[in-house]
């Protein structure tokens, strides 16, 4: 099954407390330590709709722009359906009405050409993102910096795999289990190739206040960025601990300790790379799709290593590419460490797919 990137971008009519101090942390760059060879830094982009609205251009100049990238986006038609299932015209012109809406400080109706509008970015940079989005495929979820997801809104950006509906089960899975076991709730979790810090991020949610927190991972020094930004927005600097590192490496003082673990690792074969959808394929970073010549090799490794993180009665949830690797990752699972689970379950995703693989540690 080829990976695609769906446009699920909605705009901005959320709650006032989504906007946490998010102005206080704009120009900080993030350093990772935690068991690395050495620290970091890397300083990670503003979403578009959280930029101070410092631009301005005249009505008629935007309208201009406007005018141009409909054109634009109108006569494409079906040719990036037809090529790789990417968008039509018609989602085009919604991404570029969403993108008007995080561009632009200032909606008020009744306004003449010559009045100028308060811009979040230049007119000339508009013109350079929309060129962006159409001619070279660039996903419209890093032209404007952020993707929604649940009930968040993430900041994303080059090096950072956006996070899909798919995987907000996941979550779903986690809150299951902990409404029924106050053990679990109340323990650490870990969520390893964290991205964005979405899973991470979801998880604590339903972890709540009094529950336990989660131990994110990444080897990504970008991706560790972008989710401490993630994380720092919603204030769970207390309940996420962001490291540095690969899989299980940062976890060696939690062996046998965790309550969960959670992965959408990389699980895409490596030949299939080339024939992804362009936004996806060309854009998103490979070390997050590549997954080896079945795609299986990330996930083979989750799972020997769930066998030792977790402790007894932990829960774990591994997304993979479909029911093939599902089935493929069951009778892994039982030939290398059968006794050491239980519960073993393949569940679907929103579209009736064979998706996610679930269970519990003896």
């Amino acid at each position: 099954m080829k990976l695609t990137l769906s446009s699920v971008y909605r705009p901005h009519s959320f709650p006032k407390f989504l906007y946490c101090s998010s102005f206080g942390t704009l120009g900080r760059r993030f350093c990772s330590s935690a068991l690395s060879s050495s620290p970091t830094c890397v300083k990670p982009q503003v979403p578009l709709f959280l930029r101070p609205p410092i631009y301005s251009t005249k009505l008629c100049d935007l309208k201009k722009w406007h005018d141009w990238a409909k054109g634009v986006s109108l006569s494409i038609g079906s040719t990036f359906v037809q090529s790789d299932n990417g968008a039509d015209s018609n989602m085009l012109c919604r991404e570029l009405k969403w993108l008007m809406e995080d561009a632009v400080e200032d909606h008020s109706l009744g306004m003449e050409d010559d009045d100028r509008v308060k811009m979040r970015i230049d007119i000339e940079e508009l013109y350079s993102l929309w060129t962006q989005r159409v001619q070279e495929r660039r996903p419209f979820q890093y032209v404007v910096g952020c993707e929604h997801w649940r009930d968040l809104v993430l900041s994303v950006e080059e090096g950072v795999l956006i996070p899909r509906p798919e995987t907000e089960l996941v979550v779903d899975f986690v809150s299951h289990v902990v409404s029924e076991n106050e053990d679990l709730r109340s323990g650490v979790w870990a969520d390893l190739g964290t991205g964005s810090g979405a899973l991470a991020i979801g998880i604590c949610g339903v972890l709540g206040s009094e529950g336990g927190r989660v131990i994110a991972t990444d080897l990504s020094p970008v991706a560790v960025a972008v989710a401490t930004y993630n994380v720092q927005r919603y204030s769970l600097q207390d309940k996420i601990d962001l490291r540095e590192g690969s899989w299980f490496e940062p976890l060696k003082d939690m062996e046998g300790k965790l309550a969960g673990l959670v992965s959408n690792p990389p699980y895409i074969p490596s030949e299939d790379i080339s024939g992804l959808q362009a936004e996806v394929g060309r854009h998103e970073p490979r070390l997050a799709l590549d997954g080896g010549i079945e795609g299986m090799d990330a996930l083979h490794h989750l799972c020997d290593g769930a066998a030792l993180m977790l402790k007894p009665g932990g829960f774990f949830a591994f997304e993979t590419n479909g029911e093939q690797q599902c089935c493929a990752l069951v009778d892994y699972i039982k030939s290398r460490s059968g006794r050491s689970f239980y519960n073993l379950e393949i569940r679907a995703d929103f579209a009736g797919i064979k998706r996610f693989v679930i269970g519990f540690h003896q």
